[in-house]
């Protein structure tokens, strides 16, 4: 069988299909549905240092092949997190990447130092992306923020740091060469996209909080975008993320440069998919004959449009 292995810098993955931070809460909810152990890492929901209500609500609308959301990182805090949470989580026989998030860059270290203290952690996602909040999360639209708190954290602790950012910036590969320069050892690309849901009946917002983050297959193709360009600029391994629905949506995330993929707003719908999509994978590297799903990552190839457009350019220079 064709290995399935991936290595993120310091973070080693049996496999390289991760479950998304807000989409598959605790774990607990998914025991039904989910064979965790097949996992290559499981991403519980963000936490903050203390307690969050989370915004008004309604918090989600569906919108056409998507979801808008602003749950606002509703949770207990990191405290009741590690009381209620990790052990249980850290025995689900996979991978387990805390999602943190802090109000500045002191926060960040904190909550890093703390839970560096529990063995069998396997990394830190920095959640500086979210587009449903005010405060340390919009480190992500700035390349100096974001290399200060992701340099900040690679000092205080020994774990995995991944830095998972925006695609709401000009320039997501500034942010990205940032987030690498500073020592992230993957980038998880991306967040989701702002939005807006209006009832124009009621000339109102149909979010409580108005604005919400945009998820599912509607922004597979900008993501796929943003791996393809960061990919090209960047050395350092990217994971994405955005609408993956199907072993296609893998596979074409895997040839953009994606050496992993977390699958989101999916697993509301079809829970088991997953856990699928590893078996499928492993299948279909077989049917091409790949040792490693490693040699797929990146192998994307301009179009013969392009090919020929290249080709006739350099032949017209030649000849001058």
């Amino acid at each position: 069988m064709p290995c399935l292995e991936v290595q993120l810098n310091r973070l080693r993955l049996k496999n390289p299909i991760l479950v998304a931070s807000g989409t598959f809460g605790y774990a607990r909810e998914m025991t039904a549905y989910a064979e965790f152990s097949q996992l290559g890492a499981l991403i519980p929901k963000t936490v903050t240092p203390l307690p969050r209500p989370g915004n008004p609500p309604p918090r989600t609308v569906e919108t056409p092949s998507g979801l808008l959301n602003s749950i606002g990182l509703d949770n207990d805090g990191l405290d009741a997190f590690i009381a209620k949470h990790l052990t249980a989580l850290l025995g689900l026989g996979t991978a387990v990447i805390a999602n943190i998030a802090g109000k500045n860059t002191a926060e960040f270290v904190q909550m890093a130092q703390k839970l560096s203290e529990y063995p069998g952690l396997a990394g830190l996602e920095l959640n500086i992306s979210c587009p449903n909040v005010s405060g340390g999360v919009d480190y992500g639209t700035n390349p100096k923020m974001t290399a200060e708190v992701v340099a900040a954290v690679r000092a205080a602790c020994d774990l995995p740091i991944i830095a998972k950012l925006t695609p709401n910036v000009t320039s997501v590969v500034e942010i990205a060469r940032a987030a690498s320069d500073a020592g992230a050892d993957a980038l998880s690309l991306v967040n989701t996209f702002q939005g807006l849901v209006v009832n124009w009946r009621k000339r109102q917002p149909v979010l409580g909080n108005g604005i919400g983050g945009l998820s599912g297959p509607a922004i597979k193709p900008l993501a796929l975008r943003i791996v393809w360009q960061v990919a090209q600029a960047v050395k350092t391994p990217i994971i994405g993320v955005g609408g993956i629905q199907s072993i296609d949506d893998v596979m074409e995330f895997l040839i953009c440069g994606a050496s992993a993929v977390q699958i989101g707003t999916a697993n509301f719908y079809n829970p088991t998919l997953a856990t699928t999509l590893v078996t499928q994978l492993a299948s279909i590297l077989e049917e091409e004959g790949c040792e490693s799903v490693t040699d797929l990552v990146g192998t994307i190839q301009p179009s013969t449009v392009a090919r020929l457009a290249a080709q006739s350019c350099q032949t017209a220079k030649s000849s001058v």
